[in-house]
C-alpha cells in the first residue's frame, strides 16, 4: 500500500526523542521555530528504558544550575534530572521518565509510533517516508541515537552470543560462569552485576581500557566503573582477560567455545555476552552523507551533512576529527550551533540562542578543543 503524502511542509523534522532529539528540539523553539515535529518509532526515552534493569548512567547527575551550571546528563537549561529524580546515578527507566516530564514540560510536538523508512531530498524539500504517509520539511536532524541498534558481526560466531542491550535484568540471566566480550562501560557493567550475584566471570577485552591513562571517558573507563571494579565480589569473581582478540564463538556439546587470536581456547556452559558496542541508526541515512575513514557521518562546522543541504545530525555520533561527542554533556554543547544555523536559513535572528554559552551549551569554536579536552 502505497502512503499518502502530507500537503504540510514543516520548518524542520526531527528523527528521534531521546536526549539528543529532545534536546535539540528546545532550543529550535528557543530559537524561534514552531514549525516542527519530532518522530520516534516507539516513545520519548525508549533506548533508555530498554536498559537492563541494574545499569546506571556512568556521569553523575547533581543540581548545580544555581552556580551557573548544569547537571552533566540535563539536555536543558534549568533541568536537571538529579533534581527531578533524586538520583544521582539513574537507571534507563528513571532517566527515561525524566526525559518524558521534560517533552510535557515543554510541550515539544511529539510524534511516538511512527517508524521512519527512508529520507530523501527531492530539489530542496525532504521527503520523511514512515510507512503510514509521507511527509515533508525544509530540513532534518537525524538524533535517532545507538542503543537499538546493537553491533552484531563483531566475528564469526557473533550470533552465538548476547549482546548486553537486549538483556533485561542480570538477576534473570541463569548460570553460574560467564564469558563477557567487551571490557568497556557495558562489559565492566555486566561483570558488576554477574559477580554481585557470585557468577564467575571472564572479561575478555583487545586492549585494557580499565588501565587507560586518560581523562576522556570517550577513551578510558569512567570513574564510577573504576570504583565498583574494586567491589570485593567483583575482585573475587572476575577474572580480567586483557590485550586479547577474541577470533570466534561456536556451539559445542558442552555449551560455548571462545578462540582468540592468539590461539587460545575458552569454555563455557552460558552463553556469551557480547559487549561491543553499537553499530547506529546513522547508517539508515547514511546515503545523505559522506563518510569519514572509520565509517561515522563527515559533517560540516554546523554539524550539516557536507553532500545534502539541510540534513544535520545530533547525538552521540557526532565526530569532528578527533573529537568524540559520545555523552550528553558532550553533544548537547552542538545544540544551538544546529538551531541557529536551521533559523538562520529560516530567516530568524536567534538571538535568545546567546544565552547558551555562559551555560556551556553553545560550541561553535572547535579550534580550542585537543584530543584531551574536558569539555568536549
Amino acid at each position: 500500500m502505497k502512503s499518502a503524502t502530507n500537503s504540510e511542509v514543516h520548518d524542520v523534522i526531527v528523527v528521534g526523542c531521546g536526549p539528543a532529539g529532545l534536546g535539540v528540539s528546545i532550543v529550535l523553539r528557543h530559537a524561534g521555530i514552531e514549525n516542527f515535529v519530532v518522530l520516534d518509532r516507539d516513545i520519548v526515552g525508549a533506548s533508555f528504558a530498554a536498559w537492563p534493569a541494574e545499569t546506571r548512567f556512568i556521569t553523575p547527575s547533581f543540581p548545580s544550575n544555581s552556580i551557573g551550571m548544569l547537571d552533566l546528563n540535563s539536555i536543558a537549561i534549568g533541568v536537571s534530572p538529579a533534581y527531578a529524580l533524586e538520583v544521582e546515578h539513574p537507571t534507563g527507566a528513571e532517566y527515561a521518565a525524566h526525559l518524558q516530564g521534560v517533552a510535557q514540560h515543554f510541550e515539544i510536538p511529539v510524534r511516538e509510533h511512527v517508524d521512519v523508512k527512508q529520507i530523501r531530498k527531492i530539489e530542496d524539500e525532504f521527503r520523511i517516508e514512515t510507512g503510514e504517509e509521507t511527509l515533508r520539511a525544509k530540513h532534518v536532524i537525524w538524533a535517532a541515537g545507538e542503543f537499538q541498534y546493537p553491533r552484531l558481526n563483531a566475528f564469526p560466531g557473533s550470533e552465538f552470543c548476547r549482546h548486553t542491550a537486549t538483556v533485561p535484568s542480570y538477576e534473570g540471566l541463569e548460570g553460574d560462569d560467564f564469558i563477557v566480550i567487551g571490557g568497556y562501560e557495558s562489559g565492566v557493567d555486566a561483570a558488576y552485576h554477574l559477580s554481585y550475584r557470585d557468577k564467575r566471570v571472564r572479561l575478555f577485552d583487545r586492549g585494557c581500557p580499565w588501565k587507560e591513562e586518560s581523562s576522556d571517558p570517550s577513551v578510558a573507563l569512567s570513574t564510577y566503573s573504576q570504583e565498583r571494579m574494586r567491589e570485593d565480589w567483583f575482585e573475587e569473581h572476575v577474572e580480567l582477560v586483557p590485550n586479547t582478540w577474541v577470533a570466534s564463538v561456536s556451539k559445542v556439546d558442552s555449551g560455548y567455545e571462545v578462540k582468540t587470536k592468539d590461539g587460545r581456547t575458552f569454555q563455557t556452559p552460558t552463553q556469551p555476552l557480547l559487549a561491543g558496542g553499537f553499530e547506529g541508526s546513522h547508517k539508515i541515512v547514511s546515503n545523505l552523507f559522506e563518510h569519514r575513514d572509520d565509517g561515522l557521518p563527515l559533517l560540516s562546522e554546523k554539524d550539516e551533512s557536507t553532500i545534502t543541504s539541510g540534513m544535520y545530525l545530533c547525538g552521540p555520533t557526532v565526530r569532528h576529527d578527533n573529537l568524540v561527542f559520545c555523552f550528553i554533556y558532550k553533544y548537547r554543547q552542538r545544540f544551538a550551533v544546529v538551531a541557529k544555523a536551521i533559523a538562520t536559513s529560516l530567516g530568524l535572528p536567534a538571538e535568545d540562542l546567546e544565552s547558551y554559552r555562559q551555560w556551556g551549551m553553545y560550541l561553535d569554536d572547535l579550534s580550542c578543543c585537543g584530543e584531551e579536552c574536558e569539555t568536549c
